[in-house]
């Protein structure tokens, strides 16, 4: 594969506070603007647009089947859901997790996956813990306890037809892997990539081979695209830091990444320096 130079598809000066769950859908870029607190899409054109205004810090943000938009109230352990012009409660995580949600994927059957960060976003002086747990939401709204014992869960792709999930393991430096069954339980945890040295997985996604890209927001590379079994194929160096990906564009082949110069709350409120890069990969 080759790619495409890069470029600001959202450069600065446009807004942007701390982006994250980038996903494509109709023709536009989806995510979450953490620090402005509202859901913003954006074409391929540049044409950027508030979705969403919102009262909380939403992560965790997806599509369920029948097009309602889900995202959580990261800090009150919540799930919402948009169904285009009315915001409702879909589920309460208080039973499951304990500190902050971190990022979510939604499966075919209106079943959410979301975990749980480990410490306090908003307190970095709070140590991490490493028995962090991944929720399973049903499409009415009762939790599941899916996973548990894992180290700062964040990035989620569903992969294998929907039969197996993969989660980043920001603390752990590896991508995980776990069979899910038709009732969406997982089993048979295991490594699907131990990561290079110095890479902390955030936001990955799937492409069309069933390679991960991978957000190292921890330095350079920034990017990268690995196989199953850790054997890396590309990478991006940035001189900022990458924090999640996405595949889309009308085939499929563009590569989103959202990048910031930092994602301390105090910096980013008085020098919000977030942008959305995109790439075009080339050939097999």
């Amino acid at each position: 594969m080759t790619l495409t130079a890069l470029s600001p598809l959202v450069g600065l000066g446009h807004g942007l506070r701390f982006t994250e769950s980038p996903r494509w859908r109709q023709d536009r870029l989806w995510f979450i603007d953490i620090h402005d607190s509202a859901v913003k899409s954006v074409s391929l054109a540049g044409d950027l647009r508030t979705e969403i205004v919102l009262p909380f810090k939403p992560n965790g943000f997806g599509f369920l089947a029948d097009g309602n938009v889900v995202f959580s109230d990261a800090l009150h352990l919540a799930f919402k859901r948009w169904d285009g012009s009315v915001l409702h409660n879909h589920a309460d995580l208080s039973s499951t997790s304990v500190f902050c949600l971190s990022d979510a994927i939604a499966d075919d059957a209106g079943r959410i996956f979301v975990g749980d960060i480990g410490y306090n976003f908003w307190n970095p002086d709070a140590a991490p813990v490493d028995s962090c747990v991944i929720t399973r939401i049903e499409s009415d709204g009762s939790v599941t306890k899916a996973a548990e014992g894992l180290s700062f869960p964040n990035g989620m792709v569903i992969t294998d037809g929907g039969k197996t999930l993969v989660v980043a393991e920001t603390n752990g430096f590896r991508l995980t892997a776990f069979d899910m069954d038709t009732d969406g339980n997982l089993s048979n945890r295991r490594i699907w990539a131990q990561l290079p040295e110095g890479v902390q997985p955030d936001g990955i996604c799937l492409d069309s081979e069933g390679a991960i890209w991978v957000a190292n927001p921890a330095g350079n590379p920034s990017v990268l695209r690995v196989r199953e079994g850790g054997a890396v194929l590309d990478t991006i160096d940035l001189d900022t830091h990458a924090y999640a990906v996405a595949m889309g564009g009308p085939e499929g082949r563009h590569l989103f990444i959202c990048t910031s110069a930092s994602h301390d709350p105090a910096e980013i409120a008085t020098s919000p320096s977030a942008q959305i890069l995109v790439t075009e990969v080339v050939g097999p």
